[in-house]
């Protein structure tokens, strides 16, 4: 099948002969799209986030609003971008050829994407450089440098103190980290040459697109999962596991926490996030699926193996957490920690209390090193894509540069979260980017694709792909993306910037320059959206309501990639009926009445 349009891209590197779409290229086989979705889907959230929200929301009880906003939030959004990103084989810009004036949105994911990408590569350095370490014997956390330590061979320490510095690599020697955000330091060059290697690794998995990184995602999206099994078959053989289980989900689960909003809001805010929904990762990857793919089944197959792996992380977390607090003679709840907490400072220490100790943190790292890989490849996936769908002509035969570059310009963004103060800038970035700006992201893509474009008319999209379906099957997709998600997304961004407070680093609060400079990162974000519009807006033609009516109509570039797959539905002269608003039928009804029609 040819692609008339865009004949000259039939030669390039990361596009083989047999694939249907000879303009962008497709998935060498299905298993390649899945794990790689998996890979990305399947990250650094799942392991040291979700265990804690889960013993701090009320244990196995958390499980209930959990899958609840799984099913209401999770599965119907995910759905809906895959579908977007399979029906037009575009990246997160150009998909809004469906609604000319909300483009800054993609624009908007894009930026975001790029930024957590700088933060993200620095936390595989660190994974690295532990994995590094972790070939010393003794492993060098397991030896203290607190002066009012009385820390014997076994890991044993009577000090109450150095209970809480019994781990100083972190923060003494990995990060050497200083004392807040206004101390910089110098560049810690263990750490700059960690996230150097990191670089490489993501752009040689990348230097053919799609091609090589769905080679490399059968080992790094397969293998967390071994480490993980290998970890809870040792997890619960040792003293003290059956303690830890019971804190995570066993039999000092709360009920009575289900009463409480802050446990629903942390569920659904995890489903969210965890399902990198909004990120534009989710519509990429499917971008490069052949027209007719069942993306239904994919998404189904993809949000229910993240959650799996949430829970399932979990056991193997706690049972090793329960055999430390054994060992410390402590409550399971207080060696529990969340985030750079739980991966870099009390899961090592337990880790360090077994037998053989630097194998198991070798696993471990290693791990986090592969989970952390793949979201990465989405990561610059999304901007290479965009980039090379945007100027197909000038980067489409020069894609392997192109990866290489951004990998350079993103090694050296990040090197200042690489300095002594780097962990600050690293939990700035996290806490101001990859937060509810994602959520007014997600809001207006619903309202973009169910309220303006129309969401019944974007279900006959689907259905020129997966074929027609019954009524009762459409009935819960509509009313989820039409009343119950947004709902809920609404109800979370309000209570998200209620409820805000000024991120920390532990005790260390950040300067107030710092906290501008996270609010100028958020506006940087945001201000595509209103800029790209009035822009728009400006070169439209006509009186404000014609242009208006023009730029939230689909654009005559909005069809299925290949001319085989438009179907008279998008045949070259229907669309270009349907790009003069005026000739459309519904062109004077509200849009919100016309998503129904």
């Amino acid at each position: 099948e040819s692609n008339t349009a865009c004949p000259y891209f039939s030669n390039d590197l990361d596009v083989d002969d047999q694939d249907e779409n000879t303009g962008r290229g497709n998935w060498a086989s299905k298993s390649e799209y899945i794990l790689s979705t998996i890979g990305y889907a399947v990250g650094l959230g799942n392991i040291w986030r979700f265990p804690y929200l889960a013993y701090k929301n009320g244990g196995g009880a958390f499980l209930i609003p959990y899958f609840v906003m799984l099913v209401v939030t999770g599965i119907p959004l995910f759905f809906l971008e895959s579908a977007i990103g399979q029906f037009c084989s575009q990246g997160p810009i150009n998909i809004w050829r469906a609604v000319p004036l909300l483009q800054g949105v993609g624009v908007a994911m894009v930026m975001v994407t790029l930024i957590v990408s700088i933060y993200y590569n620095v936390i595989i350095s660190y994974s690295l450089y532990y994995m590094f370490a972790s070939f010393q014997v003794p492993l060098p956390w397991s030896k203290c440098l607190s002066s009012n330590c009385n820390k014997t061979p076994t890991g044993k320490s009577s000090s109450n103190v150095c209970k809480e510095r019994c781990l100083p690599l972190h923060s003494h020697v990995a990060l050497q980290r200083s004392s807040g955000l206004d101390e910089t330091g110098p560049v810690v060059w263990h750490l700059a040459l960690c996230l150097l290697l990191s670089s490489t690794l993501v752009a040689a998995a990348l230097i053919r697109g799609i091609k090589s990184s769905g080679k490399v995602v059968y080992f790094t999206a397969t293998f967390p999962y071994v480490v993980i099994v290998i970890l809870l078959i040792k997890g619960v053989t040792l003293e003290g596991a059956r303690d830890g289980i019971e804190f995570y989900i066993g039999s000092q689960s709360n009920l009575t926490k289900l009463t409480e909003a802050q446990v629903w809001k942390d569920a659904a805010t995890q489903t969210f996030y965890s399902l990198s929904i909004g990120w534009g990762g989710v519509m990429t990857l499917s971008s490069y699926n052949t027209f007719h793919n069942n993306v239904f089944k994919d998404s189904i197959i993809v949000t229910l193996t993240n959650a799996g792996t949430s829970v399932f992380a979990g056991f193997a977390i706690f049972s090793i957490l329960g055999h430390m607090a054994h060992i410390y003679q402590m409550p399971v709840g207080q060696v529990v920690k969340e985030g750079f907490g739980l991966a870099f400072i009390a899961y090592p220490d337990a880790l360090s209390k077994l037998p053989i100790s630097p194998l198991w943190a070798f696993l471990f790292f290693f791990m986090l090193l592969t989970v952390g890989l793949d979201s990465q490849f989405a990561g610059i996936e999304v901007i290479t894509t965009c980039l090379v769908d945007a100027f197909p002509n000038i980067f489409q035969s020069k894609r392997a540069l192109l990866s290489i570059i951004i990998c350079a310009i993103l090694y050296l963004l990040g090197l200042p979260c690489v300095t002594q103060a780097g962990i600050y800038w690293v939990t700035l970035i996290d806490q101001f980017v990859a937060s509810w700006v994602l959520l007014v992201l997600v809001l207006l893509e619903i309202i973009g694709f169910c309220y303006i474009y129309g969401g019944n008319r974007f279900i006959k999209d689907i259905e020129m792909m997966l074929g027609n379906k019954r009524f009762i099957f459409w009935l819960w997709w509509r009313i989820c993306w039409f009343f119950i998600s947004p709902c809920i997304i609404v109800v979370i961004l309000i209570w998200s910037l209620m409820t805000f407070e000024p991120p920390s680093y532990g005790s260390v609060q950040f300067p107030l320059w710092g906290l501008v400079l996270g609010w100028c990162m958020v506006a940087f974000i945001l201000l595509w959206i209103p800029v790209v519009a009035v822009c728009k807006v400006m070169r439209a033609k006509g009186n404000l309501l014609k242009r208006l009516k023009l730029l939230c109509s689909a654009s005559e570039e909005w069809h299925p990639y290949l001319d085989v797959h438009r179907g008279e539905r998008y045949s070259e002269e229907r669309c270009c009926h349907m790009t003069n608003p005026m000739s459309r039928p519904e062109a004077n009804v509200n849009v919100i009445t016309s998503s129904w029609l």
